[in-house]
């Protein structure tokens, strides 16, 4: 069966023949349509009234390149092929005969620029799928082609090693998080214990040095909570990176999961843009070794102690 399809495809459309027509002299068969569209495509600047040619033309057979002479009549001069049509229906008879129960119907892409026919191929100069038409006489003939399946093979293939690269990269980005949170208890529990030794030094002096302690503390705050609003600012925008590329592995693991090569063909080519942005994380800001160190508030107490050491009761002159 398979070997008698062959012999029933038609050059143009790739399916099996619709109202077949000889092409005189080489005898070979066309869809009437796809000879008309060939027809038509030869002779552009042919003057026509409706669906009928009104002076003859020649175009060349797509399957030998031999020259046909049309009169008057055009493509609907040629004979149609009985025989074939006959055979043709006696094929669909027993393909659905055999089988047990009807195939699901699947809905194919459509070239937009010629009706009914299927898209078929890929073009590989412009990175579109297209249709037989579009190479042989349309906006593709002078591009460089391929069938589906091997794009179809090698851009999914590309598009499991970039879901690959984006797992780990996600992996990556939540260490950089727990790294963050982290950085975040460091610079909180250092902030309170500087504070504590400002404080207890503090708690020595009296009334005079109330104001000076109070004045540090709030430097220290301050610090501490720009610090604190950074890393923290800087946590959230790595969880929406995070958020953002487990979304984009989602689409792209359901693209996976797409049977229909030309609609995935369709969406691949961008899907594998944003997944190379996705895995790019060199725009995100990291904090530098050591910034969560505030040693730098460690307060200088000796001038004031040494002073302190020096009061002493006023000597009142004789």
């Amino acid at each position: 069966m398979e070997t008698l399809e062959k012999q029933l495809i038609c050059p143009i459309c790739l399916e099996v023949f619709t109202k077949p027509v000889v092409i005189l002299p080489c005898q070979h068969n066309l869809c009437r349509k796809c000879a008309n569209d060939v027809f038509q495509a030869a002779n552009p600047y042919l003057v026509t009234r409706g669906t009928t040619v009104t002076s003859g033309g020649r175009f060349r057979c797509p399957s030998c390149r031999h020259e046909v002479v049309l009169d008057r009549h055009g493509v609907y001069g040629l004979q149609r092929n009985l025989l074939v049509e006959n055979i043709i229906d006696m094929y669909k008879q027993g393909s659905t005969s055999s089988k047990p129960a009807a195939p699901e119907v699947k809905v194919e892409p459509m070239c937009e620029e010629h009706e009914g026919e299927k898209i078929n191929i890929y073009c590989v100069t412009c990175s579109v799928p297209t249709c037989s038409l579009c190479k042989v006489f349309g906006a593709h003939k002078d591009c460089e082609v391929a069938p589906l399946e091997s794009v179809f093979s090698k851009q999914k293939a590309e598009l499991t090693d970039c879901i690959s690269m984006l797992v780990g990269n996600n992996e990556r980005t939540q260490a950089i998080i727990s790294q963050l949170e982290e950085t975040c208890r460091a610079v909180d529990e250092n902030g309170r214990r500087q504070k504590s030794k400002v404080c207890e030094r503090f708690d020595h002096l009296f009334a005079l040095l109330e104001e000076r302690k109070g004045d540090l503390t709030l430097r220290i705050n301050a610090e501490q909570q720009e610090k604190l609003d950074y890393i923290q600012g800087l946590s959230r925008r790595y969880s929406q990176h995070l958020e953002d590329a487990a979304k984009l592995l989602e689409t792209a693991i359901q693209t996976m999961d797409e049977s229909e090569m030309a609609v995935f063909l369709q969406t691949a080519k961008p899907l594998l843009q944003k997944l190379a942005e996705g895995t790019d994380t060199s725009r995100l800001e990291k904090i530098q070794p050591g910034y969560e160190n505030m040693e730098h508030f460690t307060a200088n107490f000796e001038p004031q102690r040494r002073a302190l050491s020096r009061v002493d009761f006023i000597k009142r002159s004789v």
